[in-house]
Protein backbone atom coordinates (compact mmCIF):
# COMPACT_ATOMS: atom_id res chain seq x y z
CA UNK A 1 0.00 0.00 0.00
CA UNK A 2 1.31 3.21 -0.81
CA UNK A 3 2.52 5.70 1.95
CA UNK A 4 0.92 8.97 1.25
CA UNK A 5 1.09 11.65 3.91
CA UNK A 6 0.56 15.54 3.66
CA UNK A 7 3.47 17.63 2.87
CA UNK A 8 2.44 19.41 6.37
CA UNK A 9 4.04 16.35 7.85
CA UNK A 10 7.10 17.78 6.18
CA UNK A 11 7.79 20.08 9.26
CA UNK A 12 9.04 16.87 10.86
CA UNK A 13 10.97 15.83 7.85
CA UNK A 14 13.38 13.25 9.69
CA UNK A 15 10.36 11.40 10.56
CA UNK A 16 8.71 11.52 6.89
CA UNK A 17 12.81 10.30 5.77
CA UNK A 18 12.98 7.59 7.88
CA UNK A 19 10.14 6.17 5.95
CA UNK A 20 11.60 6.18 2.97
CA UNK A 21 12.63 2.36 1.64
CA UNK A 22 14.10 1.14 -1.90
CA UNK A 23 10.75 0.64 -3.64
CA UNK A 24 8.48 2.41 -0.84
CA UNK A 25 8.16 6.47 -2.08
CA UNK A 26 6.47 8.58 0.16
CA UNK A 27 4.26 10.64 -1.36
CA UNK A 28 3.02 14.17 -0.56
CA UNK A 29 0.01 15.66 -1.15
CA UNK A 30 -1.39 19.06 -1.32
CA UNK A 31 -5.08 19.87 -0.88
CA UNK A 32 -5.87 16.54 -0.85
CA UNK A 33 -3.92 15.97 -4.46
CA UNK A 34 -0.60 14.34 -5.25
CA UNK A 35 2.05 16.80 -5.37
CA UNK A 36 5.69 15.22 -4.83
CA UNK A 37 7.20 11.87 -4.05
CA UNK A 38 10.40 11.19 -1.52
CA UNK A 39 12.36 8.58 -3.31
CA UNK A 40 15.55 6.53 -2.00
CA UNK A 41 18.45 8.02 -3.96
CA UNK A 42 19.58 4.39 -5.29
CA UNK A 43 15.52 3.91 -6.85
CA UNK A 44 15.99 7.69 -8.16
CA UNK A 45 19.25 6.45 -10.22
CA UNK A 46 17.75 3.10 -10.98
CA UNK A 47 15.19 4.96 -12.68
CA UNK A 48 17.16 7.69 -14.23
CA UNK A 49 19.07 4.63 -15.63
CA UNK A 50 15.80 3.12 -17.04
CA UNK A 51 14.58 6.00 -18.63
CA UNK A 52 17.93 6.60 -20.29
CA UNK A 53 18.15 3.48 -21.76
CA UNK A 54 14.83 3.45 -23.01
CA UNK A 55 15.79 6.77 -24.51
CA UNK A 56 18.84 4.73 -26.27
CA UNK A 57 16.29 1.80 -27.40
CA UNK A 58 14.11 4.30 -29.42
CA UNK A 59 16.73 5.91 -30.92
CA UNK A 60 18.24 2.78 -32.15
CA UNK A 61 14.47 1.19 -33.12
CA UNK A 62 13.97 5.41 -35.01
CA UNK A 63 16.95 4.34 -36.62
CA UNK A 64 16.70 1.13 -37.91
CA UNK A 65 12.93 2.43 -38.99
CA UNK A 66 15.06 5.44 -40.97
CA UNK A 67 17.99 3.66 -42.30
CA UNK A 68 17.28 0.25 -42.43
CA UNK A 69 17.73 -2.53 -40.11
CA UNK A 70 21.93 -4.54 -39.79
CA UNK A 71 21.90 -8.23 -40.32
CA UNK A 72 22.88 -10.36 -37.24
CA UNK A 73 25.92 -11.28 -38.71
CA UNK A 74 26.76 -7.40 -39.62
CA UNK A 75 26.00 -6.37 -36.15
CA UNK A 76 28.90 -9.51 -35.26
CA UNK A 77 31.81 -8.44 -38.49
CA UNK A 78 31.01 -4.70 -36.94
CA UNK A 79 32.28 -5.52 -33.07
CA UNK A 80 34.77 -8.42 -34.48
CA UNK A 81 36.49 -5.24 -36.15
CA UNK A 82 35.99 -3.17 -32.95
CA UNK A 83 37.21 -5.60 -31.01
CA UNK A 84 41.11 -6.01 -33.28
CA UNK A 85 41.52 -2.33 -32.74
Amino acid sequence: MPNIKPVSDLRNYTEILKEVQKDAPVFLTRNGRGCYAVVDIREYERLQAQVALINELNKGRRSGEEKGWLTAEEVRAHFRDKSHV
